[in-house]
């Protein structure tokens, strides 16, 4: 049963890393918080990018101290 799990878990991301790949936020750059953490919710969502899932994460400002 957990090997059935764990490929059953395995096969998602794997999914989920081709639909990153197709969406192509593998090219470029870009590594700011937004673009990173939207590659991984994406991965994370796996299968369920083909079904009309869009996931995109936007940091919010963090505060810098005053001078």
């Amino acid at each position: 049963m957990r090997r059935l799990v764990s490929l059953l878990v395995l096969v998602w991301l794997i999914i989920g890393v081709i639909a990153a790949a197709q969406r192509g936020y593998f090219k470029g750059s870009d590594t700011s918080c937004a673009g990173v953490s939207t590659i991984v919710v994406t991965i994370l969502a796996g299968p369920l990018n083909y079904v009309g899932v869009n996931p995109k994460v936007d940091c919010p400002k963090i505060p810098e101290p005053s001078r």
